[in-house]
């Protein structure tokens, strides 16, 4: 009886054990996080079919479904459909894949970006210049929200994914040429307002073009440049005092044709050979250059990128030979 009984009790422990066992691999079942990367979250947003349609044909998807960390400025249906309007294209398909390779990637960033990260000045996005392979500049404008290039404003940031962060915005950035710069950046208002001047400058057509001469070398004279020139000739009191022929002589000074010369090219003594006189690049002490009058100033801002050239930004307006 007692043999019975020590039985019983024993298939009793055994089967507890069993219930017990059982209920803990219960427990212990691990369910899969969803993946919530850049690619998944356009794939799962119907208001971004078109970044994703956009995305699948220039065979990006699996570049924003991984493991490295991007900030995406995600341009949605309504934007794409008035990117395609205004460029003549009848839909995505219509785009050439090597151009809309190049417009998404100006839309990606390396690394994750917040909208606290942001501040106002240039970044460089993963699109490329062809001749160099540098990658475009993107200029941002935090002054009132966040605008890029002038052009596209973010609408929702800091949507946070397993690989970055995504700022949906209104308008496809289109990839911006020295003109695009030169008209978002306000640091470049007043040659903005030289190259207008006159109804007879082709400035604005010429350097917006992305076939030859481009690409284009850009020296751009900030506002304070042209201030100081102002003050510096005789007889003028404004932009508006310079006689037409040497304004454009000026200008010419300032642009370099089918050359993108990006700043680790120049070397001291270096002579560029513009569209007007030359002028003489020093690197001694400092990117610094010399015109035909003898005077100095300071490369402040070197290497931004277009698609159809490259801007260094200066601090004096270089002059033609004035004798």
């Amino acid at each position: 009886m007692k043999k019975k009984k020590t039985l019983i009790l024993m298939a009793f422990v055994i089967s507890l054990f069993t219930l017990t066992s059982c209920s803990d691999d219960d427990n212990n079942v691990v369910t899969p996080i969803p993946s919530n990367t850049i690619a998944d979250f356009v794939a799962a947003n119907s208001d971004f079919s078109s970044l994703g349609a956009a995305l699948d044909r220039a065979g990006l998807t699996g570049v924003l479904d991984g493991t490295t960390a991007y900030t995406v400025f995600a341009p949605n249906n309504a934007a794409f459909d008035a990117f395609l309007a205004s460029n003549g294209f009848a839909n995505l398909e219509a785009v050439p894949t090597d151009v809309l390779t190049q417009v998404l990637l100006n839309h990606v960033v390396s690394g994750t970006n917040t909208s606290s990260d942001l501040s106002t000045g240039y970044i460089k996005t993963l699109a490329e210049e062809a001749t160099t392979q540098n990658t475009l500049s993107m200029y941002v404008n935090t002054s009132n929200g966040v605008v890029l290039n002038g052009a596209a404003t973010v609408t929702t940031a800091n949507v946070d994914v397993d690989n970055g962060v995504i700022h949906a915005v209104d308008a496809v950035i289109d990839l911006p040429t020295v003109v695009t710069f030169a008209t978002a950046d306000s640091t470049f208002g007043s040659l903005v307002a030289a190259l207008t001047r006159e109804d007879s400058f082709t400035y604005v057509a010429t350097l917006s073009t992305k076939t030859s001469p481009a690409p284009f070398t850009v020296f751009a004279p900030t506002d304070q440049a042209f201030a100081d020139l102002v003050a510096e000739l005789d007889g003028v009191n404004s932009l508006a005092d310079i006689p037409t022929a040497t304004l454009e002589a000026t200008l010419n000074t300032h642009v370099v044709a089918q050359a993108n010369v990006l700043a680790s090219t120049l070397t001291d003594g270096m002579i560029v050979s513009t569209l007007g006189d030359n002028f003489t690049i020093n690197t001694t002490n400092g990117a610094t250059f010399t015109d035909l009058n003898g005077r100095t100033g300071n490369i402040i801002v070197t290497d931004v990128q277009a698609v159809n050239g490259v801007i260094h930004a200066i601090d004096k307006v270089i002059l033609p030979s004035l004798e």
